[in-house]
């Protein structure tokens, strides 16, 4: 077995009960042999992106440790949401029960199609960076900057904390 790394995962959902779907998601994770939450973030009121004719998002991240790989850990990711009721229709940006999204995995820098790691664009998104700020401000995304930095360069007017 693998030392454990830290990695990050935003969880965002703006169909059903929003709040107790990521609670769950995130005690799931929990739950996993190889996954331990060590942060949680608070909830986190945001407008849709892209697509705007939608509810609003609730959006949370967790930290984990895990000894995963960076492969093994998005498969549990993508169990979870199913097991949420997540459908993919390939639609991106719309309304969902539940979407998870591994953003950063200590160590790990790639680029391919199945997998961006850091993820791509969490450093121009509210959604992201107000709840990753919550629990680890001074982060440093590589390439890009510090997560408190980031988040003061972004518009997050329509955001609110909610827990």
């Amino acid at each position: 077995m693998s030392d454990p790394v830290r990695a990050y995962v935003a969880l965002g959902s703006n169909l059903g009960e929003s709040r107790l779907l990521l609670a769950r998601a995130m005690d799931a994770l929990d739950a996993h042999p190889q996954i331990d939450v060590v942060a949680r973030s608070r909830f986190f009121r945001t407008p849709p992106w892209g697509v705007l004719d939608q509810p609003d998002f609730v959006n949370a991240v967790v930290a984990v440790t895990t000894t995963l790989s960076p492969d093994a850990l998005l498969a549990r990711l993508l169990d979870t949401e199913r097991q949420a009721g997540r459908v993919r229709d390939g639609q991106a940006w719309g309304p969902r029960t539940l979407d998870l999204d591994l953003l950063l995995y200590e160590g790990v820098a790639r680029d391919d199609p199945h997998l961006t790691l850091p993820h791509p664009r969490m450093a121009e998104r509210a959604f992201v960076l107000l709840p990753l700020a919550d629990i680890a401000p001074d982060l440093i995304i590589p390439g890009k900057g510090r997560v408190s930095d980031l988040l003061a360069a972004v518009d997050s007017g329509g955001c609110q904390a909610l827990s």
